[in-house]
């Protein structure tokens, strides 16, 4: 009998009126992160909203389908999915690389982590994760991604509204989400991110005297993506050995999001259920390499929405992953959230790189904590971000072929935490 006291279990199906109901609000939930991984991408490659739209389409497309195949037969557990932000770090070291490239590497990456699941490798690999190194790997996803989020909140070259204002606006911003996380509770603690940028949205829009709208009658309200779909593959070392990596880290983050589940549903089957779902994680990014966008993962806030509403039916998300997948195919939907401005979409990235940073110390002091464990994370971290502040001239006199690892401060990260735990501080 599980501890944890709950209206519906694993696999009960609740009324509709409350399946919907709950529906909702993993919805409101899994949307978000959809869209602020995807404008971050969709802005690197393409200068086009048309092309940028497409790119958010087949991003909900790719999440809706992965969540309802491992809702059905893969770990088939309560878990939401999205774009990994991990793998945004690749494509942000692989920017000197062309597309096919990046893509290939997803594709290859995917290709691992699927067959390391299936054949039981990546239990043996499970040993070379310790406490430091997930604790380090979470804060260096955080760390790393600073300058992007800097990009983001500060105006564009040739922008009406002064890097000032964005600066103020944005953090202001950040302090009432963190104020309202501290007194909300239930549900609309739980769509919090989603409720901020729609505000902040309405009061950037209000406030900057330079604010777009977005033209919605220049997008069609029925529209397929796999129209001219092209698929060319191109491997380039350098960065294939980045995006390896970057997997590394997604495996953990997979692996940690159903353990989380797990243990609070006290499930006995989980080493099967484990082995399901990081297969058809590996799958799902092949077929993400296969369509040019950011492949996904499971998210560990789970367990969170579960305690709060009293429900861990898996049944609960299945209008979800479906909503997900027509939305997929309703640009003009797409194109009006992908219209938030960037300031915000920075704003709520340092929220939720806030939660990650959260995690990862409250991961480092779960067990004891002494002056090495603080050396190991304190390099490790220092170089992650000096790497990745490093100008972009400064990269380019370097070999083309070592870019993406040497300028990528989360993949140098990793191996240095990789290297102190396991060879220099190594336990006896």
């Amino acid at each position: 009998m599980n501890k944890l006291s709950l209206k519906y279990s694993l696999d009960e199906v609740p009324p509709l009126p409350e399946l919907l109901l709950y529906s909702l609000q993993w919805l409101a939930i899994t949307i978000p992160t959809i869209i602020i991984i995807g404008q971050v991408v969709a802005v690197l490659h393409f200068d086009n909203p048309g092309e940028q739209v497409i790119y958010v389409q087949k991003l909900f497309f790719i999440t809706g389908l992965v969540m309802l195949i491992q809702l059905l037969w893969g770990h088939r557990l309560p878990l939401v999915m999205g774009p990994a932000a991990v793998l945004l770090i690749g494509v942000l070291a692989g920017q000197g690389s062309g597309l096919s490239a990046i893509y290939s590497s997803i594709l290859i990456g995917g290709i691992v982590l699927t067959l390391l699941s299936i054949t039981g490798l990546f239990a043996q690999l499970k040993m070379f994760f310790t406490t430091r190194v997930v604790a380090t790997i979470l804060l260096l996803i955080a760390f790393t991604l600073t300058p992007t989020i800097m990009n983001m909140i500060l105006p564009s070259s040739g922008s009406q509204v002064s890097a000032l204002f964005n600066i103020i606006f944005a953090f202001s911003l950040v302090f009432l989400m963190f104020v309202a996380n501290k007194f909300l509770t239930g549900i609309w603690k739980a769509t919090l991110i989603i409720w901020a940028m729609l505000i902040g949205s309405l009061a950037y829009s209000v406030m900057s005297p330079a604010s777009v709208a977005m033209d919605s009658g220049s997008y069609k309200l029925l529209a397929s993506f796999f129209e001219d779909m092209t698929f060319e593959l191109s491997l380039e070392p350098g960065l294939l050995i980045s995006f390896l990596i970057c997997f590394l880290a997604l495996s953990i983050n997979d692996l940690g999001s159903m353990q989380s589940v797990g243990e609070l549903l006290k499930l006995g089957d989980m080493p099967q259920r484990i082995t399901r779902g990081i297969s058809l994680t590996g799958l799902a990014n092949v077929l993400s390499g296969f369509l040019g966008v950011v492949g996904p993962v499971n998210f560990s806030l789970s367990p969170g929405i579960i305690v709060s509403s009293k429900c861990a039916s898996r049944f609960t998300l299945i209008p979800t992953a479906m909503a997900l997948l027509m939305m997929a195919f309703v640009p003009v939907a797409i194109a009006f959230m992908d219209s938030i401005p960037t300031v915000i979409i920075g704003a709520t990235l340092v929220y939720v790189m806030c939660s990650q940073v959260a995690a990862g110390l409250l991961i480092a002091f779960s067990k004891k904590f002494d002056f090495d464990g603080g050396l190991i994370i304190g390099l490790t971290i220092m170089l992650g971000i000096i790497i990745s502040f490093i100008p972009a001239e400064v990269l380019n006199t370097m070999p083309v072929s070592l870019r993406p690892i040497i300028g990528n401060g989360f993949v140098v990260g990793v191996i240095a935490v990789m290297f102190l735990e396991h060879i220099v501080y190594r336990d006896k």
